[in-house]
């Protein structure tokens, strides 16, 4: 554990996560979104030191959480020198106010946290327009909270990118900030079309997912690269595209941003163009953690995003992947409670899976390779049967 005492620079960021049970999100929710939010807060560099989860039909339009929570968060702040507290949702700009102000430290709701972690891992001037442009129009409705804070000249997490060189920004700089930057995402989006009608006719395949399921790992794979791949959140933000071939089949491989709950929707409109690849391809692998408690609530997430962005009917592949890290453990035979997730082995999720989806499945694991000859074999077949389509008279080559 980080020792409270040290200096803040010589220790990362402590900071408190903070939820809410109501009756659209049980306590088993609750859980599963904090544990996904502590991961966010240690992929910002940040580490999560202690969580607050209050019971409420709703959230205090004022202070998200009710007054005596907000007491018990106080005195745990100033007691154990948290530098700041993590909300599992959006936060409304009064709600940032009067928290920080209760509170008296840095603030940060889900959205903010998930902007932050983008613009540390931007690296092309694409992806830093697409992240600045998302920026501002989360930052427009709060400046006068974000004011407060760059009056103190803090750093850390949730305030890097614009905010902190902006101390005299207004409304109307920030409106035409937006302005500027929609228009220089335009050019950049209509580059990105061209690039994709130049890469001809051949066979699109888009790998889509959760975040952290093992997309780039599976493209370096495929098309013998070396993508960042790393156990963290948003590795990758910048669509990569590589020229694979499969035997005799060549065709293009994109690699996207992975999803996530709660996607900030200012993130889904930035990140349009590098959406595109995913619809305009031919064909969607998604990648699936099969180890993941709850992989299935991240097949909806996914499921619900590509719906969202027009990609819902593309022709699809399911790979679970990460076989090799699968765990689970046997009911005993007089136990007669219900089986759960964590009592159903890897071979009954092969037979439930392969039989309901309409979809193929297969089970993969791109660390250890198991399985990939008949994951590779799975997608050639599906590839030349689009090529087929699309180049009747080269038939007799496959």
């Amino acid at each position: 554990m980080i020792e409270k005492g040290k200096k803040k620079e010589d220790r990362p960021e402590r900071a408190v996560l903070v939820g809410l049970v109501t009756p659209s999100q049980n306590n088993e929710k609750v859980v599963e979104y904090l544990n996904e939010l502590q991961f966010l807060v240690e992929t910002a560099g940040g580490v999560a030191v202690k969580r607050f989860v209050q019971k409420l039909n709703y959230p205090n339009p004022q202070t998200y959480v009710g007054s005596g929570k907000l007491v018990e968060i106080f005195r745990y702040v100033k007691a154990e020198e948290i530098d700041l507290v993590v909300v599992d949702d959006e936060l409304g700009p009064s709600q940032l106010r009067n928290l920080e102000k209760a509170l008296e430290c840095k603030i940060l709701d889900r959205t903010n946290l998930i902007l932050d972690i983008f613009a540390s891992r931007a690296r092309t001037a694409h992806a830093k327009v697409q992240v600045e442009l998302a920026q501002y129009q989360y930052l427009l409705p709060r400046l006068t909270r974000m004011w407060t804070h760059l009056e103190r000249q803090r750093g850390g997490i949730g305030l890097r990118g614009p905010g902190e060189t902006e101390i005299e920004t207004d409304r109307r700089i920030i409106r035409d900030k937006i302005s500027l930057l929609k228009k220089r995402l335009k050019e950049i989006d209509k580059q990105k079309a061209t690039q994709r009608k130049n890469r001809g006719k051949l066979v699109r395949v888009a790998l889509v997912g959760y975040t952290n399921v093992g997309k780039s790992t599976l493209m370096n794979l495929l098309s013998k690269s070396d993508i960042l791949a790393e156990n963290k959140l948003f590795a990758t933000l910048d669509t990569t595209v590589r020229k694979v071939v499969i035997e005799n089949l060549p065709f293009l491989l994109s690699d996207t941003v992975g999803f996530i709950r709660k996607l900030p929707t200012g993130l889904i409109e930035s990140f349009k163009s590098t959406l595109d690849e995913v619809r305009e391809s031919d064909i969607l692998v998604h990648v699936i953690d099969i180890s993941h408690p709850e992989f299935e609530e991240q097949i909806k997430t996914v499921n619900q995003t590509l719906a969202e962005i027009g990609a819902g009917e593309k022709d699809r592949i399911m790979v679970f992947n990460k076989i090799d890290a699968f765990r689970f453990t046997p009911k005993e035979k007089d136990d007669l409670t219900t089986v759960s997730r964590e009592n159903i082995s890897l071979k009954e999720l092969k037979a439930t899976w392969m039989s309901r989806e309409n979809q193929p499945c297969i089970f993969v694991s791109a660390k250890t390779k198991e399985n990939y000859p008949e994951f590779k074999k799975l997608l050639y077949d599906h590839i030349r049967v689009v090529h087929a389509v699309r180049y009747p008279y080269n038939n007799f080559l496959y």
